[in-house]
């Protein structure tokens, strides 16, 4: 599968209260300005290309971050579905190095939810090979 074209894909808006997200915050000088869209199937995607400013390892994008990215992902996915929720608990598998400088896609959906639990998985890619995956638990906040 290739890249996801977003602008060919309906945003997704993040609450009010994520002005300041160092992830897709618009009121954060200091962030990455994610932008997320979703598909026919309720999937979220984004694009992002990763910098030598992420680095952990030499040439590699720090742990930290990735986690970050996946987890940003399944929140806009809840964001998408107008739900506001806190992680609870996120398990990351980490695949291969995540080379800095990488064109990266994010994809994130849910599997499950009973409210106010809400379970989602999220991948991050590039050039359609998998480098992290992620599920995790959400708790439901308003």
């Amino acid at each position: 599968m290739d890249q996801i074209n977003c602008n060919n894909l309906k945003p997704v808006k993040a609450v009010s209260s994520h002005a300041g997200c160092l992830l897709c915050g618009n009121q954060n000088p200091l962030s990455m300005h994610l932008n997320f869209a979703v598909d026919e199937q309720q999937v979220v995607h984004a694009n992002f290309k990763a910098h030598d400013m992420l680095q952990g390892y030499q040439g590699m994008v720090h742990g930290g971050v990735i986690c970050a990215l996946l987890d940003s992902a399944m929140t806009h996915c809840l964001f998408n579905l107008a739900i506001e929720a806190v992680t609870g608990e996120l398990t990351v598998k980490f695949v291969l190095p995540v080379p800095c400088r990488a064109n990266l896609e994010l994809r994130a959906w849910v599997e499950k939810s009973t409210n106010p639990l809400y379970f989602l998985k999220a991948e991050l890619s590039e050039n359609n090979k998998l480098l992290a995956g992620a599920q995790a638990k959400f708790m439901r906040t308003k």
